[in-house]
């Protein structure tokens, strides 16, 4: 599904003041596959790391905080060599392990040609008590689908423009009673995006 996010996160990539990034938003609205899908897209490669399926990654944030070194264990477990600029890092479910997190500042400070990329739910919550790099990273937030990213899934671009089109131009709009059909559609379905693609399956 298309996501406004996405150009953000191309932003985020060509930067030339890039920090590692955190993606936070509720669970279920599609952190996770956008990331991938952003990785698989722009990316020559893609290093992925998920904090709560596999617990043990957490000890590599433990007895180093040297970016260079936690590289080098990430690139053993992947079973390749990370590579800076070409290789999205993505470390997913990031509030399971405060370390993690708390690295992001020295890989802004040390080694800024890595792309890398933390995602989590309800991150304010659960680290408010533990090292927050403050000032070292870019924070974007993933919401549910809004009404144009919900005509979008369903295959009605077309129609999604010509209402932003006709709002942009104060102009009365003639498939009004069409577009509010879907939006009572989405008000009904919502923007969670598995429930929207359960809907058109």
């Amino acid at each position: 599904m298309k996501r406004f996010l996405t150009d953000k996160l191309i932003e985020w990539k060509n930067s030339k003041y890039r920090k590692p990034l955190i993606l936070r938003g509720a669970r279920q609205v599609g952190k996770t596959y956008i990331l991938k899908d952003f990785a698989n897209t722009y990316y020559d490669n893609m290093a992925y790391f998920n904090f709560d399926h596999d617990s043990s990654l957490a000890d590599l944030f433990v007895n180093t905080k040297d970016p260079k070194r936690i590289i080098e264990q990430l690139s053993f477990v992947v079973g390749r060599k990370i590579e800076p600029v070409n290789t999205l890092i993505i470390f997913d479910e990031v509030q399971e392990c405060p370390d993690a997190l708390n690295s992001l500042k020295y890989f802004a400070e040390e080694t800024p040609e890595y792309h890398i990329v933390a995602a989590g739910s309800l991150l304010g919550i659960k680290l408010s008590h533990t090292s927050f790099p403050v000032g070292k990273v870019k924070m974007l937030t993933l919401y549910p689908l809004d009404f144009e990213e919900f005509l979008w899934a369903l295959g009605k671009k077309d129609l999604a423009n010509m209402i932003r089109e006709a709002f942009a131009e104060d102009k009365e709009f003639s498939l009004h009673t069409i577009a509010n059909e879907y939006y009572r559609l989405y008000l009904a379905i919502g923007g969670m995006p598995r429930a929207i693609l359960e809907y058109k399956e």
